[in-house]
């Protein structure tokens, strides 16, 4: 019996990729087959729960044959990452401009990151405190304990991790390494290594013009080569958010959310507000917020339903070239950098609401305002080196928690919530580095208007 259920949900969920492929078949836009993969994957998700709740067996084995697809799919786009991250860097060298503002270039993107971090702690400090939000309140389970000790054990070797260390980890002693992706901020030691090559290449400019036009043309052949792939696999993304948000809504257990409703609402109030300052931003600069909205949902839907900043970095950088008219290496740039740096949801509302909501249980007043300011810099610091792949929260939250000499095993309690949570934090971390790259583009007046305010119809990130 159990095999032929099996066997139900595998041909079900066959069934709606067939019928995506159709649309494909079709013509259907873009834009319309990841909306559509989305909302069937939550009807599908709702059913397979409903017909056999979270914990079943049958459940379990279902989602491990979805995972091909959706799990197969993020793998897809995590290969990608270092290797577009990279050849596009240091490709933009080779159009010169960046070579020209980089100091600038960079120094903006970096400050909008950590500075909206700064921004973002606020937020989250507000969210707890208006929300009466307490740690004491929250029952622990066994499943919480057990992640409140693994926590501590992690944190042991985090606590007395200093800022001079935090910087020295950016470096790529070896950025082979770093290629593999084998440290938390691996991403950023590629960028620095290609910023280096870029600036040796401007040197070989002025220097050999002959041989500089010959890196120039392999430069470009292998950039060409490499957005084949992209292109390819963002191709698969109704897919891969089908079975993602599917394997998500099936697993979810929907009592502890609602055990949990206040930090839930807290937590997406937060999110909502931070991205309504990103929308500020964008409007300051002079564009339009609604355009920005409505060119970004795709990429943001992907960050949602993945919990992958990394993952998302592709359809990242592709919309902010292709819909938002931001040149190739500010978005590099800023989508790269925004991995590991300045992380609006994970490393600044998260951490924040954790440390406000612990604060009382050791007797420290959370609106003492040396506290306050103290967290508030911290979080910023702290933003350095978060990884863009899931636990980055959970590396700022030992960070933040251990620098204020706050119990750390009580950020625990939230393990029944954390993949929901999860998924708007990321959605925020990638909508922060575009926030960055179309602002900086914008003020140093290398944004293309025209590409960003042409109608979202004319535009396709699977091109």
């Amino acid at each position: 019996m159990d095999t032929f259920l099996l066997l139900i949900n595998i041909v079900s969920f066959l069934l709606l990729v067939g019928l995506l492929y159709s649309m494909h078949r079709k013509k259907v836009s873009f834009s319309k087959r990841v909306f559509t993969g989305l909302g069937l994957g939550i009807l599908f998700g709702f059913i397979l729960h409903i017909a056999y709740g979270a914990e079943s067996e049958i459940l379990s084995k279902s989602v491990s044959w979805f995972n091909i697809v959706g799990t197969g799919y993020v793998k897809l786009l995590q290969m990608i990452v270092v290797p577009l991250v990279f050849i596009s860097i240091l490709g933009a060298f080779t159009k010169v401009t960046i070579g020209k503002n980089f100091g600038k270039m960079a120094g903006m993107i970096l400050g909008i990151l950590v500075g909206t971090t700064a921004i973002a702690a606020i937020v989250g400090i507000s969210a707890s405190l208006l929300f009466g939000l307490d740690a004491s309140e929250i029952v622990q389970g066994e499943a919480e304990a057990a992640r409140g000790l693994s926590l501590e054990e992690r944190s042991a070797g985090m606590a007395d991790r200093a800022l001079p260390d935090q910087i020295l980890d950016l470096l790529p002693a070896n950025p082979f390494l770093d290629f593999t992706g084998a440290r938390p901020t691996s991403t950023i030691g590629v960028v620095i290594f290609a910023a280096f090559l870029g600036f040796a290449y401007l040197a070989l400019v002025r220097r050999d013009e002959e041989n500089a036009n010959l890196v120039k043309r392999g430069i470009d052949a292998l950039y060409s080569l490499i957005m084949g792939v992209v292109r390819i696999v963002l191709r698969l993304t109704p897919y891969g958010i089908l079975a993602i948000i599917a394997r998500t809504v099936a697993t979810s257990d929907f009592a502890a959310i609602y055990s949990l409703g206040k930090f839930v609402l807290a937590s997406y109030a937060a999110l909502i507000v931070m991205f309504l300052i990103h929308l500020v931003i964008i409007t300051i600069s002079g564009l339009n917020p609604i355009t920005y909205v409505k060119k970004t949902s795709e990429a943001l839907l992907f960050a949602f339903s993945s919990r992958s900043s990394a993952g998302t970095l592709p359809l990242n950088i592709k919309t902010q070239t292709d819909r938002l008219g931001v040149p190739d290496g500010v978005a590099n740039f800023a989508g790269s950098f925004g991995l590991s740096i300045g992380q609006n949801g994970c490393a600044g509302v998260y951490p924040a609401m954790l440390a406000v909501m612990i604060a009382p249980t050791v007797g420290q007043n959370p609106l003492e305002p040396t506290f306050l300011i103290t967290l508030i810099a911290i979080v910023a610091i702290s933003s350095f080196g978060v990884a863009g792949v899931g636990g980055g929260a959970t590396f700022a939250a030992i960070l933040v928690l251990s620098a204020l000499n706050l119990p750390v095993a009580l950020a625990g309690l939230l393990i029944s919530v954390e993949p929901l949570i999860d998924m708007g934090r990321t959605a925020l971390n990638v909508s922060g580095s575009m926030t960055a790259g179309v602002a900086t583009a914008r003020v140093s007046g290398e944004l293309d208007k025209d590409i960003y305010n042409d109608s979202i119809e004319h535009q396709s990130i699977e091109a």
